[in-house]
């Protein structure tokens, strides 16, 4: 949520920010026209209140006298008439700026590209070499199904298209992946492994940008105010909501394995097979809470932690900078990180991290003290995926493929896997 003062400090500079995103500037016209109107009420609601508890005094002082009071009972019922018109005006009011307030999309950086679509994102670096076959490379898909290591087919029949099972070494893969990524960043880079819920309640979402603007890419309990979590950004940046925590408590650094569901609505017709767009995926998600002034910095960190991962396992990827017809609602900035799919001949992305300033802090009240002891603030909230692991899983097996139809280990992960090669099982 942007910050109401600010914007009626500087309307133009908002107005400008938010038209990078395609926002009308009559919106941010709107927004504080009803500011006004809501802050003319309240003025007044108090000032009739004010009166009220005057004409109050003087009615028990002139019954007590024994002096006619008809004319101040009069008054005041008029006034306490006038009030109840005023609270709902107040009320109405205050719900309408904090619907226009929660539709508004955040501001982008000024170091953000502008372009119209992801045509226009800005590739950064390329890092790692790509493999070269002898043959020709094939989808993963292929790959998983001549391994027997993913079942798309019952898991239709159990829950419907796409949702996957894993099994085997493919199943033995996916949590593999799951438990190398967090080890390494709890090892190497210092972030706090934490394992949250898989269920949300709508406080929380609101509280990270998800609702309301996006209830619809999202799966509701039936009758319920809870959702099934989209990714692990929703219960860890929600972990210390309404709280006050010390300066010298940030950066806090979170790293949370769950899986992922998203109803995908929108994308009939994309990516329907494979292991790239499922209704259900697990994903390492990386949760930065830090100071205001260090937050930037923060981001260019977030990334090379997300980008330590794809090093680690050998696979070529390139990070990329989002342009603002392609950032989100909720980002300032984002960088995504794409990695080399040999069978489409594409990069595609595996991590997006991104920068959210205080727009979710304010949303979900998520503020700190500076050791000087002055009036809190909000931190800036960040978060990446590191990684995706059904994507990781995907970019293995088309980097890995070998000749014969087996599959190389990343040297990182055999460790953890057992083996060096995934091989078709002997019949």
């Amino acid at each position: 949520m942007l910050d109401i003062r600010a914007i009626r400090q500087d309307p133009d500079t908002y107005k400008a920010g938010l038209s990078r995103k395609g926002v009308n500037p009559a919106t941010v016209d709107e927004l504080l026209q009803v500011d006004a109107d809501w802050r003319a009420s309240l003025t007044e609601v108090e000032r009739l209140k004010s009166l009220r508890n005057t004409a109050s005094e003087n009615i028990g002082r002139k019954k007590k006298q024994g002096d006619d009071a008809s004319e101040d009972i009069k008054q005041m019922k008029e006034v306490s008439d006038a009030i109840k018109e005023l609270d709902v005006r107040v009320r109405d009011l205050d719900a309408r700026l904090q619907e226009i307030l929660l539709g508004l999309p955040n501001v982008p950086h000024a170091s953000v590209p502008d372009g119209a679509s992801e045509e226009e994102n800005v590739p950064l670096r390329y890092i790692g070499d790509k493999p070269n076959f002898s043959f020709e490379p094939k989808p993963h898909w292929e790959i998983a199904a001549d391994l027997d290591i993913v079942d798309f087919e019952r898991a239709t029949k159990v829950t419907g298209t796409r949702f996957v099972i894993y099994k085997g070494l493919g199943a033995k893969l996916e949590r593999a992946l799951a438990a190398f990524m967090l080890d390494y960043q709890t090892e190497q880079n210092d972030y706090t492994e934490m394992f949250p819920a898989f269920i949300a309640n709508d406080t929380s979402l609101i509280g990270t940008g998800n609702l309301p603007k996006f209830g619809d890419e999202m799966f509701k309990l039936e009758g319920l105010p809870y959702y099934l979590i989209p990714t692990a950004e929703i219960p860890l940046t929600n972990y210390y909501r309404d709280e006050i925590l010390d300066a010298p408590q940030l950066p806090v650094k979170f790293a949370g394995y769950s899986a992922s569901f998203r109803s995908e609505a929108g994308s009939a017709g994309k990516d329907t097979r494979g292991l790239i767009r499922l209704h259900q995926f697990q994903k390492v998600e990386l949760v930065k809470l830090v100071l205001p002034e260090t937050s930037y910095d923060e981001l260019e960190s977030l990334v090379e932690d997300a980008a330590d991962i794809l090093d680690a396992l050998e696979l070529p990827y390139r990070v990329i900078e989002i342009c603002t017809g392609d950032l989100g609602s909720k980002e300032t900035k984002k960088y995504d990180l794409e990695v080399w799919l040999p069978a489409a001949r594409m990069y595609r992305e595996i991590s997006s991290c991104s920068n959210f300033e205080d727009y979710q802090a304010r949303r979900a009240n998520l503020r700190f003290r500076r050791e000087d002891g002055g009036r809190p603030e909000f931190v800036h909230t960040l978060n990446g995926s590191g990684l995706a692991v059904g994507r990781t899983v995907a970019a293995i097996l088309e980097n890995g493929q070998q000749e014969d139809g087996s599959v190389r280990i990343p040297k990182a992960l055999v460790p953890y896997m057992g083996t060096e090669f995934i091989e078709r099982r002997k019949s």
